[in-house]
């Protein structure tokens, strides 16, 4: 029978003491992985763990609710927080060290620095959340000076954020080389988030729609479809059609610039967004040419 292990978990709340620890390993040799969060953990983040288990040694994980990627209208103090619960997770997924800030060690009196992936930050989730992406790159900037990682893993389903912290450590010759995981799904499709948490029964059977709008296009794509604006068209209706869900956007979109296409003929984004009832969900698809087939592409949902 395999049993689980606990490591200890070391939680640093300083950014002082989390360089110290990261230049420790660094002199040592070691390969250090960083893993930033916001809490609420689930399986998603968890799967960015054991990735990073498989690369590097030293992982640090960091759980920083970061304000300025909140919008006035937005759930910053209601997002779930679990802490306690979090240590625990990270600690039997093999999480050397925990960067926990708070706000004011990271944005101390006097801060007035904010970083702007330009272009990028201003479509689709910047678009309906103004502010949220210059939020989203400061933090990231912050934590890669601050722990200087040989390798940082996002999730695939905050794909635009992804892009733009690619974008970031290119523009600004970082070294931390970025990787996206793949999204992690429940048994009838929706992906993980920590917002899934605000679901009510009615709204949870509900939020399936971003699954069964992109499975639409998946199956359209391998009929032959190529149209961008057929495809939305198709996933918008299957958003639209259910009663508790109010459509943000359904759109095709470049993998690298994030700029709408008509056709498909590289790699592209089907993205979604949607209220479910109050929360806010997004999910995404991932379209690839495939290797050695002209005109046929690879869905990854």
């Amino acid at each position: 029978m395999t049993r689980s292990v606990s490591f200890a978990l070391e939680t640093i709340r300083t950014v002082a003491w989390m360089k110290e620890v990261a230049r420790q390993a660094r002199a040592e040799g070691r390969i250090i992985g960083l893993v930033p969060t916001m809490g609420a953990l689930h399986e998603g983040h968890l799967s960015l763990i054991h990735r990073a288990r498989q690369d590097c040694n030293p992982v640090i994980a960091s759980i920083f609710v970061n304000p300025t990627q909140f919008g006035p209208k937005e759930d910053f103090t209601k997002y779930p927080r679990s802490f306690e619960s979090d240590v625990a997770q990270l600690s039997a997924a093999g999480v050397d060290s925990l960067f926990a800030p708070d706000a004011a060690e990271i944005y101390p009196n006097g801060f007035h620095t904010y970083v702007n992936v330009e272009g990028l930050s201003e479509r689709l989730e910047g678009r309906s959340r103004p502010g949220h992406f210059r939020g989203v790159a400061t933090v990231v900037l912050k934590l890669l000076e601050i722990v200087q990682p040989h390798f940082a893993y996002f999730g695939r389903k905050d794909a635009q954020q992804a892009g733009i912290v690619q974008q970031l450590v290119r523009d600004l010759n970082l070294n931390a080389n970025i990787v996206v995981c793949p999204i992690v799904r429940e048994s009838d499709g929706l992906a993980l988030s920590s917002r899934n948490a605000y679901l009510k029964p009615g709204e949870r059977r509900a939020a399936t729609v971003l699954y069964r709008a992109l499975d639409t296009a998946r199956k359209e794509i391998a009929s032959g479809a190529r149209d961008a604006l057929h495809l939305q068209a198709a996933m918008r209706r299957v958003l639209d059609a259910e009663p508790l869900a109010s459509t943000d956007y359904a759109e095709i979109v470049d993998a690298g610039t994030f700029e709408p296409v008509t056709q498909i003929r590289r790699a592209c984004y089907a993205l979604v967004a949607a209220f479910i009832g109050g929360t806010r969900l997004i999910d995404n698809m991932l379209i690839e040419p495939r290797e050695g087939a002209e005109g046929d592409f690879h869905v990854s949902l």
